[in-house]
């Protein structure tokens, strides 16, 4: 069985972790090949967006910890910095749009790299979970990263200390995630949200990310002027012109994404 799948259509690449007989716990076969998977997005012109799910009941219960305590196995240094460290960078990185779809549990390293994603979207009967203190262990995956700047830092240090479960509904309402949906509409949801981002203008959409990425650390003036930039690049694409046009002329743009 492959440790990743994909499915390209309509400019839609589907990437599912798909290890579900251990909730799609992570090993390093599984690792190396998402980032795989999310390199051959970035460099196709035709990916204009990124679905991450999980095959089965769980979207990813993190690490495999049958081969984080097998002494042949890889250490945690590795495990972190080659297996879960590059992961999120080329989540926060690729210029595209990048929907994590959480059918199920999200659970340690599961939990963060689902958030590292640009817009996570669960099923109602999902759940998320800073499991690592649980086993003494820090959140990694950028969770201490991440999450405060998410929630705010006082839930952010209540969830990871406690380890408490979190439901989708509640992740929404705290605005850990964008939308909690319901189980039975969640497939046809992801399908018709994916299809409208993948329409939309994807170079503006990935520059309007890069300056989302920015202003995390950035003053004022300095993302005023990373603003100044980005919009110069994206009044020069053929999408912004179209843009206009279908403006002007009254009607619904038709985008290309370049």
């Amino acid at each position: 069985m492959q440790e990743i799948s994909t499915h390209f259509e309509n400019g839609i690449m589907t990437i599912t972790l798909n290890r579900p007989e251990v909730f799609n716990s992570f090993n390093r076969a599984m690792a190396l090949k998402l980032q795989e998977a999310l390199d051959d997005c970035a460099s196709k012109s035709s990916v204009r967006a990124i679905v991450l799910t999980g095959s089965g009941k769980a979207f990813c219960a993190g690490q495999d910890l049958a081969e984080a305590t097998d002494p042949k196995g890889p250490a945690l240094q590795q495990i972190v910095g080659e297996h879960y460290n590059p992961i999120i960078l080329k989540l926060r990185s690729i210029e595209k749009p990048i929907i994590a779809a959480v059918n199920g549990v999200a659970a340690g390293a599961g939990a963060n790299i689902a958030l590292a994603c640009d817009i996570v979207i669960a099923k109602e009967s999902a759940s998320f979970i800073q499991a690592f203190s649980k086993i003494g262990l820090i959140p990694d995956s950028g969770g201490t990263f991440i999450l405060p700047r998410l929630i705010g830092i006082q839930k952010a240090t209540a969830l990871m200390l406690t380890g408490e479960k979190v439901g989708a509904k509640a992740a929404e309402q705290m605005n850990m995630i964008y939308k909690a949906v319901a189980d039975e509409e969640f497939d046809q949801f992801i399908a018709d949200f994916s299809k409208q981002i993948a329409q939309m203008p994807t170079i503006g959409l990935g520059l309007t990310k890069k300056a989302l990425n920015a202003a995390l650390n950035n003053d004022l003036q300095n993302q005023l002027q990373l603003e100044e930039t980005l919009q110069t690049l994206a009044g020069k694409t053929n999408d912004f012109k179209e843009g206009v046009t279908a403006f002007l002329e009254k009607r619904k743009p038709i985008f290309n994404g370049n």
